[in-house]
């Protein structure tokens, strides 16, 4: 019993170790690349739901089939406030985005000048 807690304990020690080795090295690199990607995938379903696409893609297209003049001019008008009110709310989510990026990057460097504030 002896034998194998000792045997154990060392491996698992030299594990440990390694993990808190390794992970600055996976933060910054591996890690980084999967955040990235995550918030990619934010940015991209967040257009998907907002909609601007589409309404840019329709801009003048005049709403209902009316096709005359004063129809298209209102549709063209309520096309771009819609635009510009989703492009603000889509840029809302790309703001949110990058301070999380600048926080997925500082936050390790933070946290150690922390401990090393309360050390010495």
């Amino acid at each position: 019993m002896n034998n194998n807690f000792f045997f154990y304990f060392g491996k698992i020690s030299a594990q440990v170790l390694f993990d808190i080795a390794y992970f600055p090295i996976w933060w910054y690199s591996l890690g980084f690349v999967r955040f990235l990607r995550v918030l990619g995938n934010f940015l991209r379903e967040k257009w998907i739901i907002i909609g601007a696409g589409v309404w840019l893609k329709n801009l003048f297209t005049p709403m209902y089939g009316q096709s005359d003049f004063i129809s298209r001019l209102i549709s063209f008008f309520v096309r771009l406030f819609q635009i510009l009110f989703r492009f603000i709310a889509f840029l809302f989510f790309v703001v949110i985005s990058l301070l999380l990026l600048f926080l997925w990057l500082f936050l390790p460097i933070f946290i150690v000048y922390l401990i090393w504030q309360r050390i010495f």
